[in-house]
């Protein structure tokens, strides 16, 4: 293609926006408007998921408490069970004496109160940190079948079943529950933004006709219209990113500090999650847009 036929497609593209601005304005309001709830539907789910996450790693630890009387040998039996174990990232291993010190830290001012006593009454214990919280129960399913099967020297396994299993079923339902929700919302723009050009170029119908007749090839006759439906997606896509990430800024300003008094979870900030959705936006509105003209022009240019 010579530059300036190149060039020409090009202007026709942008006059053929200024000249139907009406359905322009439209489309780009369908665009950002769509994209819009796409972005506060990522944004959520994303702080969700994060916040979940942060969660789980607060609870990834299994303690296996001691037997009192054990000798060195069966402590090292034990540890190295527990090491075999799958799921298992790393073992600590806490004397009953570091504990006992470990509590008088945590009371502070009142550690005095545990001063009185000859022996830690506490027990030695086995301190696990799981690779994810996924393996929390089956790690502890191993421990008890080896506690049948004749290991010697565990007293009891402590962990945070019931807090583990809410937040495994809450990651879950975010993980797929958020899928569905942009499946969805991708649908929709597709739809939406493809429906918008095609009554865009339905109004230029007697035009693209005259065209034909005259002896336009369909890629000379195509082409401005592929420029306008890149140009509307990416106008559309850009008001859609700086309401986003304005949005998300003022409401990061506004409530950050408060959710992590409550929750100890600060929200992403805007700066990173920025540059991931332009990319998604700039993608949908835009590949849309293009895909839409040439759809749509297809039944057109078939006189």
């Amino acid at each position: 293609m010579k530059i300036r036929t190149f060039t020409n497609i090009i202007k026709q593209g942008f006059i053929g926006m200024w000249r139907n601005r009406t359905m322009s304005v439209a489309s780009i309001g369908s665009v950002g408007a769509t994209l819009t709830i796409l972005g506060i539907i990522l944004i959520l789910i994303l702080n969700i998921n994060t916040a979940t996450n942060i969660a789980k790693q607060q609870f990834d630890e299994v303690q296996v408490f001691l037997e009192k009387g054990l000798t060195p040998e069966e402590i090292e039996k034990v540890g190295q069970a527990i090491n075999d174990c799958d799921g298992v990232s790393s073992v600590i291993f806490q004397s009953k004496e570091q504990a006992l010190g470990i509590m008088k830290e945590e009371w502070g001012d009142k550690g005095y109160l545990l001063e009185g006593f000859e022996e830690s009454p506490l027990p030695d214990t086995y301190i696990i940190q799981l690779e994810a919280i996924e393996y929390a129960n089956p790690v502890v399913k191993q421990l008890n079948d080896l506690k049948i099967n004749g290991l010697k020297g565990i007293e009891e396994i402590k962990y945070y079943k019931d807090i583990v299993e809410k937040i495994m079923s809450v990651a879950n339902f975010i993980r797929i529950g958020g899928l569905v929700v942009i499946g969805i919302l991708v649908f929709i723009s597709v739809f939406i933004i493809s429906n918008t050009v095609k009554i865009t170029v339905a109004a230029r119908k007697r035009e693209i006709g005259i065209m034909k007749y005259v002896g336009a090839t369909n890629g000379f006759i195509r082409g401005p219209f592929m420029v306008e439906g890149v140009l509307l997606g990416l106008v559309g896509t850009t008001i859609s990113i700086l309401i986003t990430f304005y949005g998300y800024k003022y409401i990061v300003n506004a409530l950050n500090e408060r959710l992590y008094v409550l929750f100890t979870v600060y929200m992403i900030p805007p700066q990173v999650m920025i540059n991931d959705i332009a990319i998604i936006f700039i993608a949908i509105g835009v590949g849309i847009g293009l895909l839409g003209s040439i759809i749509s022009l297809k039944r057109f240019l078939n006189v």
